[in-house]
Formats: structure tokens, C-alpha cells, sequence
């Protein structure tokens, strides 16, 4: 056997070795990115991924959470809690499709990037507003509640950053909460951003906004 031959065959294990690490590397980071109870990607897995989609013209950014949460928890147990945020991660999911991403952002709100390709976001999520609602199969019936979305375009708001456009979508969420005032009435509306929003301490009015979506 010559010498090349002789180096290429002990460098073999090295090289495997490398391979190893490197994909349990790869695994580690993706289960750090990974919500352990629902399986969606966390906060710093959906940025990272949802910065990539932006970059499409038909991205829209959408912002979630469920209505009166702590009360389930309180009322019907962590158990029950858990099981609705489970299943809403999973309709969302289901609802976003491949070509896009959703999050768990923390407690019971959640986050999603679609790719509109039909221009038909306000439909999708009048339906995405409805399903996310439903009681979840095989619990209690009594276990009930909204969900309150927001959304923007973010072709609307081309100088915005994923942080921009999830501030925009949660002024839509807050002010969708604001108008249900109480009822149980599922489909998207129409609404001028002219709320600062909770997290722009809810003073002033912006003008610079075309339309976002919300549900109310």
C-alpha cells in the first residue's frame, strides 16, 4: 500500500469523527430553537428563519395569542392550558404551509410568516381566525376561547425589520381585542393603524401606515 493510500485511510476516522459532531451540532441547535412543548420554533428560531422570508414581496407577518388565557389555566388546569396551546401551534402550522414559518414566542402568543401567493391574506386568515378557536378534540367542551390576530404586509412597510412589522401586527392585535369588546365574532376587518400600540406605549397616531389587518 503507498504512502497516500496509507494517510487517507488513518485520516478516515477523523474525518467521520468531524461528520458526527457536526451533525450533533446541527441537532443541538435545532432543538434549542425548538418550543419543547409544542414544536415550534422559538423566538430566535422563527426570527432567524422569518428575516430570510421578508425578502419576498407576498410575505405577511401575522401576530397571535389566545383571549383570557390565565382564566383556563385557572379555572380547567395547566393541563388543559397546555393541551389548546398545543393544538393551536398545530392548526397554525397547518395553516402557514411549507413555503412559510410559524413561532411560539412566549406563553400564549404565537407568530407566523405566510407567503400570500394568491393576494388573498385577509380570507386565509378570516378562516385561520376561526379554526385557531375551536375546542380542542377530546377535552372538555366548556374549555373555550378567542384568539385574537393582527396582521401587516410587509411589502407595505419596506424601511420595516421583522421587530417593525411584529410591532405593526401587535397594534392590529390589540386594537382587534379592543373592538370584540367581549364577543365572540370570528373574521378579519379592516383597521388604520392609528394606535401607538401597547408596546409603543399606546399615545399618538401613525399616519405612515397604509392598512393592517386584524380580527375582531
Amino acid at each position: 500500500m503507498n504512502t497516500l493510500a496509507t494517510m487517507l485511510l488513518s485520516a478516515l476516522p477523523l474525518a467521520a469523527g468531524w461528520v458526527v459532531h457536526v451533525w450533533w451540532l446541527g441537532r443541538c441547535l435545532n432543538t434549542a430553537r425548538r418550543d419543547p412543548l409544542t414544536g415550534l420554533r422559538t423566538r430566535d428560531g422563527f426570527s432567524h428563519r422569518a428575516t430570510a422570508l421578508l425578502k419576498d414581496p407576498r410575505a405577511v407577518v401575522v401576530l397571535a395569542d389566545v383571549d383570557k388565557f390565565k382564566r383556563i389555566n385557572d379555572t380547567y388546569g395547566h393541563a388543559a392550558g397546555d393541551a389548546l396551546l398545543k393544538a393551536i401551534a398545530d392548526r397554525l402550522v397547518h395553516h402557514v404551509g411549507r413555503s412559510g414559518v410559524a413561532g411560539r414566542l412566549g406563553g400564549d402568543e404565537f407568530a407566523a410568516v405566510l407567503i400570500d401567493d394568491h393576494g388573498t391574506a385577509g380570507d386565509l386568515l378570516a378562516v385561520l381566525h376561526g379554526v385557531l378557536a375551536r375546542p380542542v378534540d377530546g377535552q372538555d367542551p366548556a374549555v373555550r376561547t378567542t384568539v385574537s390576530l393582527g396582521w401587516v404586509r410587509a411589502a407595505d412597510f419596506p424601511d420595516d425589520d421583522l421587530s417593525g412589522l411584529l410591532r405593526r401586527a401587535d397594534e392590529a392585535m390589540y386594537a382587534a381585542k379592543l373592538a370584540r369588546a367581549g364577543t365572540r365574532r370570528a373574521g378579519i376587518g379592516r383597521l388604520f393603524a392609528t394606535l401607538a400600540g401597547r408596546r409603543a406605549g399606546r399615545t399618538g397616531a401613525r399616519t405612515d401606515a397604509p392598512v393592517v389587518g386584524v380580527a375582531a
